[in-house]
């Protein structure tokens, strides 16, 4: 059992310095995960590490299977979730090799699956007004400010489907919207994470001012490449750095009891296929109500 779990993004396929590491293929109702989550210690604590995009970055963002991603971290017993993600910068203050602890999302993807609660038989409505965990946020805030980086606390992401980067009249048009940032990943993964109920943040990487920005080159892969390799250090140093910190905290927040008051279907009328299928998630309270 891992309570904490760390999703790398590009550049960050694994994480050195486990000891007893294992490698663990885990079956979900929703598919495969992108790879084998790799089960470790780090300092004493156990961790379980999953790429986002698979070893070798074999899954473009419009595939990443996030609802198994997140279903395979919960089944293991992962509570707290660590996303690293390269990000462009859409304000002139947040520099290219910057760190950003995003605090709001705008969900710009189209095609992706966003719940786990998406068959007739069950219906649920979790809040996300919050999207991101206040008091994993400020650890991991805190813990990449340890590593020397500059870091910005709080910011809105916006994720976009990709996987084109996007046109200098969308990237305008983001700024004008006052967002801070813009990327591929952080959605469906933080719908899904509040619908498990973990406690769930995202350190974001900038690797580039995206294209708005005139006196710079626009974005290409070769520039996210170059400065994610320059960063992924800090995301590394960071993650060794938060997860002492974490497995030490107490939650102050509600993010472990997000689907308390959402489950809205009539106990009596969900389909017994349903209950067994959503068993890991709704299951302690479909068992609390029993007489």
């Amino acid at each position: 059992m891992a309570r904490i779990g760390i999703i790398g993004g590009s550049g960050f396929y694994a994480i050195e310095g486990f000891e007893a590491e294992r490698e663990l293929r885990v079956a979900t109702p929703f598919g495969e995960p992108s790879d084998a989550l790799h089960v470790g210690a780090l300092g004493g604590v156990e961790v379980a590490f999953l790429p986002r995009h698979g070893r070798g970055h074999r899954i473009p963002p419009v595939r990443v299977n996030a609802r198994a991603n997140v279903w395979a971290l919960k089944s293991v017993g992962v509570e707290w979730v660590l996303s690293v993600s390269a990000v462009g910068s859409l304000r002139e203050d947040i520099a290219p090799l910057d760190v950003v602890i995003p605090d709001q999302l705008v969900d710009r993807t189209r095609q992706r699956p966003a719940s786990f609660f998406d068959e007739p038989g069950l219906v649920v409505h979790v809040g996300l007004a919050d999207p991101f965990c206040p008091v994993l946020s400020d650890l991991v805030a805190t813990a990449a400010a340890e590593t020397g980086a500059r870091v910005h606390r709080g910011g809105t992401y916006v994720c976009i489907e990709g996987p084109q980067f996007s046109t200098r009249a969308e990237s305008r048009l983001f700024r004008t919207w006052g967002l801070d940032v813009i990327g591929m990943t952080a959605l469906p993964e933080a719908r899904l994470a509040r619908e498990a109920e973990l406690h769930y943040a995202i350190l974001a990487l900038c690797t580039d001012y995206d294209v708005w920005h005139t006196s710079s080159e626009p974005v290409t892969v070769a520039m996210v490449v170059a400065n994610f390799a320059k960063n992924v250090s800090v995301s590394k140093r960071a993650v060794l750095t938060a997860v002492p910190a974490i497995a030490a905290a107490t939650a102050t927040c509600a993010c472990s009891s997000a689907l308390a008051t959402a489950l809205l279907t009539a106990r009596e009328a969900i389909p017994d296929a349903l209950r067994t299928r959503h068993d890991l998630l709704i299951g302690k309270y479909l068992r609390a109500e029993r007489p």
